[in-house]
Order: C-alpha cells, then structure tokens, then sequence
C-alpha cells in the first residue's frame, strides 16, 4: 500500500509533473510540442505583472494565494466586515478563525469553473461578479444566512457543520446561487452532491471536526498537534483535509487496488516512461494533482495566519495549482502548444476555433501535469529575479500576484467575448 499512499501525497505531485517534463524536454509529450526557449518570455510577463500592481515599495504585502482575496472582489472587504461584526459580538480570535475556516471550506469547494454564463448579483449593492469571484461571494450569503448549519445548531446563523452540508439540497443551493434556466452554472448537481458527501465525510470523523461535523473544529486540532512547536504543521494540514475528501470525491475517480485516490489519472506519457519498471499496484502510470485539496490547503492556511498570527512550516511542499488559469498562461504564450492532429479533434469536440477536451481526458492530464512543472521552473526563474531586489517571493504570492492574474488577463485579450481558456475543460462541477 505503499505507493497508495505516495499518489495521496505532495511529493508525488510534484516528482510525476516533473517526469513529464523530462519527457517533453525530449519531445516526447503525446498531445503537446514544449517550447522552452520561450519560457524567459513567459518569466518578465507574470514578473511584469507583479511589479505593475505591488512595485516598488509594496512587495511585502503580496498576499499568498487563497480564497480570502476573492471574497473581497469590487474593493468591498467583505472578510474584514465578517471579522469585525464578530469581534462586536465579543468572539475570541480562536472562534473567529473557527468560522473563517467554516467559510472558506465550502467557498473553495464549490469552486470548479462556473463558465462562461453564470453570475450572482449581490443583493444590497447589485453588482454583478462571475466566475470564482462570483462562487466566493453567494458562498458567502448562503453561510450567512445559515443555510450550512444542521437544525441542531441554534443561536449562530454562520455556521457549517457536517448535518447541514449532508442534508442540502438541489434547490436550496439553486436559489442561493440565483441559478434559472438562463443563468445555469456548470454542473450545479454534482456541486451539491460533493457538500453532501463531505458533510458525511466530516460526520465520520468526530475525533477531529467534533460530533457535529464543523469544519472549523480544525483550528482545534491543529493547534493541539503542535507539541513542542510555535508553528503549525502543512503536512498535518494536508493529511487531514485527504482523510475527509478523498471518500467524498465523485466514485468515478481513480481507484488503486478499490482505494480511492482522488484527482489522480493515468497518464500515456507517464506509462511510456515507466516502461519495464515494476510497482505494487502497477501505479507508476498514474500522475496526481489534489488540485481542489491543495486549494482548499492554501486558503485555510491563511486565517491562521492574519488572525491567530500563527505561520506554517512546510507548507513549501505545496505546488503550483493545476488549473485552467495557470495552465492557459503557458498555452497562450507559446510554451505549451496542441500538436496538430489533437487541436483538430478538440475544435471538433467543441465545434469552434476553441478546442475542448473532457476534464479527465489524457489530453487534459498531460496539460496538467505540465503546467505542475512549469510553475516549478517558472518560480526558480522569477524568484531568482526578486531575490536579486531582496524579496522572498513564494511559490504562493506567485500564483496570487503573477501566474494566476496574468492567466485571466490573456484570456480577456485573446478571447474577449468569453475570457475562456485557450483549451476549454468540460468539467463535472468538481474539477478545475
């Protein structure tokens, strides 16, 4: 079961991404030609971007990437108002942080791409926000109308716990999310079906979340595996969050000897390299990403942080985040291009000039796990570049001021009407 629980981990994110990128160095990709020359390009522009919106004397407030940043889309603070309402209400910081976690768990979990269609309208302002942003702010009036909380939670509207999230339905999280006919969100079902089997998930764990399933029962634990230690510890984070996800994930993920392991896929490229070697359970093929746990890592992390001024060791062990944006930065620039054939039948899939492939598909894999590996190599080059002015860039403040922001803005210019990708991912809800 070893090598089970070696696709579960960090470290093999990273070290499969990066056999991949020994393969495309060879120009052995299946679906895509690597261009590495252009990757100095790819380099000034995301560090262009960076310098544009926190240069010269603001690179120490680079947030690091997680879900908090997106709750306070249009310049309202919306976070800050939650705290300081709480803090009226003469709650701790350690309660405080509780329900930022509560928040931030179900926020990043019903973050997969809404596409092209789907907005929410604040009610009180009336602005109007799409995409992840949009996703983070109905998360949050859905919490604070108390819509997550289990009947048995009295006297506290914002709240999570594992009966509310088991016991939700379709039609709640419709009219909460504004859905009709004319504004749909991709794959609103499996969305709900995902809180469903979370909620469960957390209920089965009590000695961590509690009899009542609340995520935010987390800040508790952590805390109390701190023995000997001021810091916090990423990899306890991290094992935490896969003991609860990875039995909530749809069934039709991958399973190893009927284990599921979770946003993990075989991989051609992966199987041609590791041809004539020998595993346990013939996993050597299987390249994994834990894209959503290692969203919901990276967010969570950050309440410890701002409010109980707590910091994380190991958290370095994260990765670059395996998604469209991210991933459309090296397509559109020129280091990441379909072969032609595949190019071909993706614009078939999507009968426009926009190719689409499924979210599980091989064409996919390989697109993630390649832009796992270059985030890598692109961090070296930028970090070097900052650590030259003497600033510590992290592979977190990366993703948040550079590699992500940079993704979306080539997207508004290449493909203004819909700000897709430049590879269009047909996702169930719960990828991406």
């Amino acid at each position: 079961m070893a090598d089970i629980e070696y696709l579960k981990g960090l470290r093999a994110v990273r070290e499969r991404a990066h056999i991949v990128l020994k393969a495309a160095e060879r120009d052995e990709l299946t679906h895509f030609t690597y261009h590495g020359e252009k990757m100095p390009e790819v380099a000034d522009y995301v560090a262009g971007i960076i310098k544009r919106d926190f240069g010269p004397s603001n690179f120490d407030k680079i947030p690091p990437h997680g879900r908090w940043q997106h709750f306070d889309i249009g310049g309202i603070p919306r976070v800050d108002q939650l705290i300081k309402g709480w803090q009226a209400a003469q709650y701790d910081d350690l309660e405080i942080t509780r329900r930022l976690i509560d928040l931030f768990f179900v926020a990043v979990l019903l973050d997969a791409g809404a596409g092209d269609v789907w907005t929410f309208t604040e009610p009180g302002t009336g602005n109007v926000y799409g995409r992840s942003e949009g996703i983070a702010v109905a998360a949050l009036y859905m919490f604070k109308a108390g819509t997550l909380a289990g009947s048995g939670t009295s006297g506290r509207n914002e709240a999570v716990d594992g009966h509310g999230l088991a016991s939700l339905q379709i039609e709640t999280f419709r009219k909460h999310f504004q859905i009709t006919p004319d504004n749909e969100i991709i794959s609103d079902s499996s969305r709900v079906d995902l809180l469903n089997s979370v909620g469960s998930s957390l209920l089965s764990l009590p000695d961590i979340f509690g009899e009542s399933g609340r995520p935010g029962n987390l800040v508790d634990y952590l805390l109390a595996q701190r023995i000997g230690k001021e810091d916090l510890d990423y990899e306890v984070l991290w094992s935490v969050l896969q003991q609860v996800l990875l039995p909530a994930w749809p069934k039709n993920r991958t399973h190893v000897a009927g284990v599921p392991i979770g946003d993990a896929w075989p991989l051609e490229t992966l199987k041609r390299q590791s041809e004539g070697q020998k595993s346990e359970n013939d996993t050597l093929s299987i390249q994994p990403f834990h894209k959503l746990t290692q969203w919901l890592a990276y967010s969570l992390s950050v309440p410890f942080i701002r409010v109980l001024k707590l910091q994380w060791e190991k958290i370095d062990r994260g990765t670059g985040l395996p998604e469209y944006r991210n991933g459309g930065l090296f397509v559109d620039l020129g280091v990441l291009l379909l072969k032609d054939q595949v190019l071909k039948q993706g614009q078939q899939n999507s009968q426009q000039e926009t190719p689409s492939f499924n979210a599980t598909s091989d064409v996919i894999v390989e697109w993630r796990a390649m832009t796992v590996a270059l985030l890598d190599k692109l961090h070296e080059i930028i970090s070097a570049q900052f650590t030259q002015q003497g600033i510590c860039l992290s592979m977190a403040q990366m993703l948040e001021a550079g590699t992500w922001k940079g993704g979306r803005e080539l997207a508004a210019k290449y493909r203004p009407q819909t700000k897709s990708s430049p590879i269009v991912i047909q996702g169930d809800g719960t990828l991406f």
